[in-house]
């Protein structure tokens, strides 16, 4: 099967060639034509599997058909960096076309977008937010919008921005066709996707689960070994790059500086960073120049980057949902992935609530040669040491993403087995919030430009 099938303008075909497009991937296959023909389309699918331009593409094509300075499509996303990987796919896949596309979403100034939609845009991508603030400001007329598509409706949903999003709609034309991408179907989300789609057609590829070619194993660890463990896994582990999920903003930085500090290429992504600050940390992260990204679960949508080796998910997530998208950073375009989760007991509901949706008993694993039974640090033991000095290195040459893989030294262990930690079982960090505050102030001081 190939492209040529769908029978794309010249231009368009140009676009898909140029992006290393081969073949249309299964997503792809079976939505393409019926947005090609006006059909209103509730997609299920799995994270990476293709879906961006399983709607991209036929919205270029009918799109070369007339013309308008006002937007004729709107792509609702829920993250900032999900937008931006929506309108880099529109480009590269249109750049031989002259339809434009623009983002909008909050934490930047508004009057840049102003003045984009001013210049005229066929396509905007945004967030539910700020596009509500432009509406109220009278500076985005909907009123030609054509094609509507929600992305990551579920995501958007367990945000909040369902008001919102609701809120948008009723300022839509009603004649219009809708779109409708989602990684689950909770109950709120099928309510909404009935109320909005008229006749859908319906694409779901596999289960509504990781996909298959990622590999999933537990680490019973205390939670106050975690920081040790991870970075014996990494010491331990052969890895392209590697996505490190925390539960905190505070635990995503703090975690990130202590890698640094290790000599790993690192660099976080939280939501207190400026949006300049969190393109530049998924740009270097996509591009090579970082080998870890720690992040909050800001970063589980919207982080299109196949050669991620490893997601290691240092807090487990408050959902199956969570856990779902997390792992969905690895294994993308059928390529091999790993998922390591630490787990300390007062986890093992939510891992039975992950397993019954998996299907299986996921693998539990004990680092060898890693002490399980070590004392637990205090919390002052956690503070930060002195930075490096300007001439001192703070980083060593990574390992390259290239270097064959081998298999991580951890070994198995029979599912629900963790009395090999009972000793440490009940030992968590103190975590107080005297040592937050000293720890904050401190930063602040080394790093007055971290407030902007």
């Amino acid at each position: 099967m190939s492209f040529e099938q769908f029978s794309f303008d010249a231009r368009i075909a140009s676009g898909i060639r140029s992006a290393g497009y081969t073949a249309p991937t299964p997503i792809q296959l079976d939505a393409i034509p019926y947005v090609l023909a006006g059909r209103d389309l509730l997609g299920l699918a799995q994270t990476g599997t293709g879906k961006t331009a399983a709607f991209v593409l036929p919205i270029l094509q009918n799109l070369l058909n007339g013309s308008s300075r006002q937007p004729r499509v709107l792509i609702l996303a829920p993250t900032r960096e999900l937008a931006e990987q929506i309108n880099t796919t529109i480009q590269d896949l249109g750049k031989q076309t002259r339809i434009r596309s623009m983002t909008i979403y909050g934490g930047v100034g508004k009057s840049p977008q102003i003045a984009g939609l001013r210049r005229g845009t066929d396509i905007v991508v945004a967030c539910p937010g700020r596009l509500l603030d432009l509406m109220g400001d009278r500076a985005v007329d909907l009123s030609r919008i054509e094609v509507l598509v929600l992305d990551e409706a579920d995501r958007m949903c367990d945000m909040g921005f369902l008001p919102d999003v609701r809120r948008i709609l009723s300022q839509l034309p009603t004649q219009r066709q809708t779109l409708f991408f989602s990684a689950t179907m909770p109950e709120d989300i099928r309510k909404l996707a009935g109320e909005i789609l008229k006749k859908p057609a319906s694409v779901q590829i596999g289960l509504i689960a990781p996909a298959k070619t990622v590999s999933h194993a537990l680490y019973p660890v205390a939670s106050g070994l975690k920081k040790r463990l991870l970075l014996a896994t990494l010491a331990q582990t052969a890895t392209g790059r590697v996505l490190v999920f925390t539960r905190t903003k505070h635990r995503a930085r703090s975690l990130a500086e202590d890698l640094i500090r290790e000599g790993y290429r690192a660099v976080a992504l939280q939501g207190n960073m400026a949006q300049n600050r969190r393109q530049q940390a998924i740009d270097g992260f996509r591009s090579g120049q970082y080998d870890i990204l720690v992040a909050t679960d800001i970063a589980s949508r919207g982080i299109d980057v196949t050669e991620v080796s490893h997601v290691i998910n240092y807090d487990i997530p408050d959902t199956v949902d969570a856990y779902t998208h997390r792992i969905g950073r690895t294994g993308r375009a059928e390529q091999e992935g790993d998922a390591f989760t630490f787990v300390s007991p007062e986890d093992e509901p939510m891992v039975r609530d992950i397993e019954r949706v998996l299907g299986m008993v996921l693998e539990r694993r004990y680092l060898e040669n890693f002490n399980y039974g070590a004392p637990i640090p205090a919390a002052s033991e956690e503070r930060r040491p002195p930075r490096p000095g300007r001439g001192q290195p703070s980083r060593r040459p990574a390992q390259s993403s290239n270097a064959p893989r081998k298999s991580s030294t951890a070994k198995p262990v029979p599912a629900h087995n963790g009395s090999k930690q009972a000793e440490t079982s009940n030992a968590t960090v103190s975590d107080s919030s005297t040592d937050d505050k000293v720890r904050r102030r401190r930063f602040r001081r080394r790093n007055p430009r971290s407030q902007a």
